[in-house]
């Protein structure tokens, strides 16, 4: 059958993966790999997803739609871990949680029951046994994904749009009790939108507290919401994630509609840093003292226990003039965790966290993010200028109303201020000068950024982060050479 088949594609990329990781001359020439320069190998491949997390999907959406609840209806895990966020019930740092999802081997095993989901951690332990009567099919694992919870309310946008950078696929969380859309609902969509995502999926949330007529009025007010966007078009998948209501419908479309990228795995290895931590306890014993932690994710190459990284910018010091300067940061890999899972090499794909050698205080309280860690002299160089090509938004909402396509600051002016996301760093910005969809942003902090890439641009009004539009890396001086 094609399902057969899709696992005996799997069990090849499986022993590519292999070979294109361990780098075994023999295992190359078997499967073909000797002198191809072969590294781009597709993610599903069962030796990989066994391991870690092949994809990041982030949820996105207003406050108090569901984000959470969602992902740890699927997870298992709450994604609050500060007491803050459980003391207020909401999300302010960037969440994360990882799920296998299962499909049953059966083809007689009708979808979208065939379909099952659990957290990693408890993944392991459940029986891979079909659960529906009489089946007597095998769960298959197809995949195995990372959730980014991203925080709903307008002044933590900036955390956000640093997600967004890890981001490969967006679940569009909608409150079936609200009205759609909701100001931020249009932010969150934006941001995606202008930063090049493709795979997006609609979950019109909390349909269990409305009635029938007022999901389908709310399913027609999304459908008109999301016309002519990037979510023009995808499944809106009613759910109820308190419930567990039609999990198995979701998992079925995150399998089928949102496909694992091929990742280049012969590229020098990159991650982008959107955590880190000490995890070390107040008075631990200096001898027992652990190095620091990156979390992110692998967004190129491999890396390996013991690999030496370079990590940029890195330390930033502001001088006598106000002069921001830098130091790139160098050390080794010591440890790699997925969850709880160590790891001795991680592919791109899913969250990690990097176990360093480096000072626990250069770490603590997200001090790395921004950052980007990569084999030593591989990184993008590090830029304070930079001339970008820019393109406005030509909808944006007005401060203080819920009308669309009023037309609100559309034009740059030289001297005014911004604030600019390249990857997971946020600097603020002055435009220095504006010439025919060109502009020169004198930044406030270095950033680590490849020609070409896109950033985002935004105005801040009375405190919050509004999304004006994007610029791609044109040139600039760069602060290392």
């Amino acid at each position: 059958t094609g399902w057969n088949q899709q696992e005996r594609n799997k069990a090849g990329l499986s022993r590519l993966f292999t070979a294109t990781l361990m780098g075994d001359r023999a295992n190359k020439e078997r499967h073909g790999l000797a002198g191809t320069g072969v590294g781009k190998v597709h993610a599903l491949s069962a030796a990989l997803m066994e391991q870690q997390p092949t994809i990041n999907i982030g949820t996105i959406g207003s406050a108090t739609h569901g984000k959470s609840t969602l992902v740890e209806a699927l997870t298992g895990v709450t994604t609050a871990k500060y007491k803050s966020e459980r003391r207020g019930n909401l999300t302010i740092k960037l969440g994360y949680a990882n799920a296998k999802m299962f499909r049953c081997s059966e083809p007689q095993c009708p979808a979208p029951s065939c379909y099952h989901c659990f957290g990693s951690k408890l993944a392991d332990k459940v029986s891979k046994e079909c659960p529906r009567n009489g089946c007597g099919g095998t769960l298959l694992l197809v995949r195995h994904v990372s959730f980014v919870d991203c925080p709903g309310h307008d002044v933590l946008m900036k955390t956000m749009i640093c997600g967004t950078a890890v981001m490969d696929a967006a679940l569009l969380l909608i409150a079936g009790d609200m009205e759609c859309p909701q100001p931020q609902t249009e932010e969150h969509l934006a941001a995606i939108e202008l930063m090049g995502m493709q795979r997006v999926v609609v979950v019109q949330n909390k349909v269990d507290l409305v009635s029938r007529a007022e999901a389908h009025r709310h399913h027609g007010q999304i459908s008109r919401f999301v016309e002519g966007t990037v979510a023009g078009g995808a499944p809106v998948v009613p759910v109820s994630a308190r419930q567990g209501l039609n999990m198995d419908v979701l998992c079925q479309l995150i399998c089928e509609r949102v496909p694992v990228p091929t990742r280049n795995l012969a590229a020098p290895a990159r991650m982008t840093v959107i955590r880190s931590f000490d995890v070390n306890l107040p008075g631990c014993d200096y001898a027992g003292m652990k190095g620091g932690v990156a979390g992110g994710s692998v967004v190129q190459g491999v890396f390996r226990v013991g690999d030496a990284v370079e990590i940029r910018p890195g330390v930033l010091r502001k001088g006598a003039g106000g002069q921001v300067t830098c130091t790139p940061l160098y050390t080794r890999v010591r440890s790699l965790l997925s969850e709880s899972t160590r790891l001795q090499m991680a592919a791109p794909g899913g969250l990690i966290g990097m176990g360093t050698d480096l000072d626990p205080h250069l770490c603590a309280g997200d001090s790395l993010v921004g950052n980007v860690i990569g084999a030593p002299g591989t990184l993008p160089h590090v830029y304070s200028l930079l001339k970008v090509q820019f393109c406005l938004l030509r909808r944006a909402k007005a401060e203080g109303s819920g009308e669309r396509g009023r037309k609100v600051g559309r034009r740059l002016v030289g001297g005014e201020a911004l604030v600019v996301h390249a990857g997971s760093a946020v600097a603020g910005a002055r435009v220095e000068r504006v010439e025919k969809g060109h502009a020169w942003l004198k930044l406030s902090r270095p950033v680590c950024v490849e020609v070409g890439e896109r950033v985002s641009l935004c105005r801040v009004t009375a405190r919050r982060t509004r999304i004006i539009g994007y610029g791609e890396v044109e040139e600039g001086p760069s602060v290392d050479e």
